[in-house]
């Protein structure tokens, strides 16, 4: 009863932590300095960031999740441990119980290595939730409700769609195109177009500052600095709203066509439920401008942007905890 109650959302590009009684606690980049050898960790989170792409040989700056599951088990491991001690302190008369969450088209081999890391680093039995149903429970839907509740997470690494109802998905899609190939993507608009080599952060600047899904009244501009592709010297060019509306399409597309596979395969009388309710967006990537509107016009099915949909996950496998024996319950369900 004194445990600490965290919900985890670990993210490919960011990662979030939920403390019962306390709200969101922790919201940094999923980046990890080390040593060349990583034996040593040198800076995590934001510290971290502002290191990449500005470091010598020696100190290697990591990603260690890859499309939603773990790259590196080993500094995955030690991340989790330095932002739970941030929190919970390293001394620890009751370890916290967590629940965090995987994405929902992992297998049992991903899916147990991010359990193993979490306990480890939590020193105590660790829990796991797929990342729609958490999203759908973060974002209030009424999940324990025999009626179709649909959500459409997009993250840093994966995009899912779910079809969820009586605490279990009853259907679900997932696809490995989110925020960090909507990056890319923008990336290569502007490589290919304008011969200007940018870098990661640079695109997901260009994107969170003037990105779109669809066409803005009022054209925005922004200019961009980045390695002329010819000549290799530094250039600066500006780039407009509708370019990068251009860039996104593709990818965006990508996306929604997920969502019709799971309509496709939802049962009729939840599909009239998701008719009438709409499909809820979440995620970090659900902030680009106009992408509810995009959807709507795509599927011809009502989409929202969830409340503060950057933390709904973290939300929703905190809050989980407390209904953890019904997840259970429910969760015989096949995901695919």
């Amino acid at each position: 009863m004194f445990a600490k109650k965290i919900g985890i959302d670990l993210g490919t590009s960011t990662i979030l932590i939920y403390v019962k009684g306390r709200g969101i606690v922790l919201r940094e980049p999923s980046i990890v300095a080390t040593t060349d050898d990583q034996e040593k960790i040198v800076a995590v989170g934001h510290e971290a960031l502002a290191m990449l792409g500005r470091v010598p040989e020696a100190i290697e700056v990591t990603r260690p999740l890859r499309d939603g599951v773990i790259a590196n088990y080993r500094v995955t491991e030690k991340m989790l441990e330095f932002f739970i001690n941030r929190i919970v302190g390293s001394i620890r008369l009751f370890p916290p119980e967590v629940m965090i969450s995987t994405p929902v088209g992992i297998t049992s081999v991903e899916r147990r290595a991010v359990e193993d890391a979490a306990r480890k680093a939590a020193r105590r039995q660790a829990y796991t939730i797929p990342e729609p149903l958490a999203a759908a429970i973060g974002a209030g839907l009424p999940v324990d409700t025999p009626t179709g509740n649909m959500v459409l997470d997009m993250g840093g690494g994966t995009s899912e769609a779910a079809v969820i109802s009586m605490n279990g998905i009853v259907t679900s899609r997932s696809i490995r195109v989110a925020g960090m190939k909507l990056d890319d993507a923008i990336a290569s608009y502007v490589r290919r177009k304008h011969n200007l080599v940018i870098g990661e952060q640079t695109a997901e600047e260009i994107k969170i500052t003037i990105g779109s899904a669809m066409p803005m009244e009022r054209l925005m501009s922004l200019e961009v600095k980045g390695r002329d592709q010819v000549t290799g010297l530094p250039r600066t060019i500006r780039v407009g709203s509708d370019e990068i509306t251009e860039a996104l399409n593709e990818r965006l597309i990508e996306i929604s066509s997920v969502v019709k596979n799971v309509l496709e395969a939802t049962p009729p009388e939840l599909a009239s439920d998701i008719i009438d309710r709409g499909i809820i967006i979440t995620g970090g990537s659900a902030q680009l401008r106009n992408i509810d509107a995009f959807l709507t016009q795509q599927i011809g099915v009502p989409c929202y942007v969830a409340d503060n949909p950057t933390a709904c996950v973290a939300l929703g496998a905190g809050k989980g905890l407390d209904i953890r024996e019904k997840l259970e319950r429910a969760a015989t369900v096949e995901y695919y």
